[in-house]
């Protein structure tokens, strides 16, 4: 079968990523992250003498894991080229890892498979890559990440050109996530999110912040020719007109979607057979048990 055509321009990301780190990386988002995912290891009561860090646009969580002491070695795949001396083993692309099957106990990825052009293959070669109860944590941007920037523009481009260019990509559901993760062998899924609301001075702020963490529009059907001026000053009232505070600034929505998983080993916890219970959850519950076969008598 033919492979469907990609949604994402990587070699424009990478590019993007880059001119972004020249410029002064915009890292809120991701310090926040690494801050979540020190957390959710804390409680995972053992060590990962081998991590893999999977395409987090800046070395932080690749640090973190090093500084914890969780990790005795950290394989980073970086999405581009970085200084010498730090923490990148080399530059892959989350979509073809160059990792031995079960050779790493914990891998994760901050912020990044949102924009991977095959992210079910992603998640199938992670977990190949894992050993037996190895564990995976990543997030990524969901589905109501940017509501405000997409309305704005699909608004402003309706009313000054007559019609909708994609401009910002179409980021994932928590429940597809969940889904993908059973899909791709992974035992014990869990995902969560969490919705972070970032005030800004004027919507051309926000833009700014995102051109300096290398997430302006990298999809392959993005427009070709420059946005129109007219355009873009229609884009920035709507935003201040629908998407203000009373003291005048914006808000921007982020939605960072959780998710993780282990590899499966024998010693995993697993779901009884159905009808293998020993005890009735109507004593457990201190309740009359109802039959339908009685009309709802007990």
């Amino acid at each position: 079968m033919d492979r469907p055509p990609p949604l994402f321009d990587t070699t424009l990301a990478r590019s993007r990523l880059v001119r972004a780190r020249r410029a002064g990386y915009a890292g809120f988002l991701l310090e926040r992250a690494v801050e979540d995912l020190d957390d959710r290891l804390s409680a995972v009561l053992r060590r990962f003498p081998v991590a893999l860090d999977l395409a987090t646009p800046a070395p932080d969580a690749a640090a973190r894991l090093l500084a914890s002491g969780r990790s005795e070695r950290v394989l980073r795949l970086a999405p581009a080229p970085e200084p010498m001396g730090g923490h990148a083993l080399a530059v892959a692309d989350p979509e073809v890892l160059p990792v031995r099957p079960g050779s790493v106990d914990l891998a994760v990825s901050l912020l990044a498979l949102h924009q991977v052009n095959d992210l079910p293959g992603t998640l199938v070669q992670v977990r190949r890559a894992l050993k037996p109860d190895g564990l995976f944590v990543a997030c990524l941007l969901g589905g109501r990440s940017l509501t405000e920037l997409r309305r704005s523009f699909a608004e402003a481009e309706a009313e000054v050109e007559g019609g909708i260019s994609p401009r910002v990509a179409p980021f994932a559901e928590v429940r597809e996530i969940g889904a993908l993760l059973q899909r791709a062998g992974f035992a014990l899924p869990v995902t969560d999110t969490e919705t972070l609301t970032v005030r800004y001075a004027d919507p051309f702020a926000l833009m700014r912040d995102l051109r300096a963490m290398g997430m302006t529009n990298a999809l392959a059907e993005r427009r070709r020719t420059p946005l129109r001026r007219e355009t873009l000053l229609r884009a920035a009232s709507f935003y201040a007109e629908h998407f203000s505070d009373p003291d005048g600034r914006v808000r921007a929505t982020f939605e960072i979607l959780w998710l993780s998983g282990w590899a499966p080993h024998e010693s995993q916890q697993k779901p009884l057979r159905p009808g293998s219970a020993k005890a009735r959850l109507a004593d457990a519950l201190g309740t009359a048990e109802l039959s339908p076969d009685t009309g709802g008598k007990p």
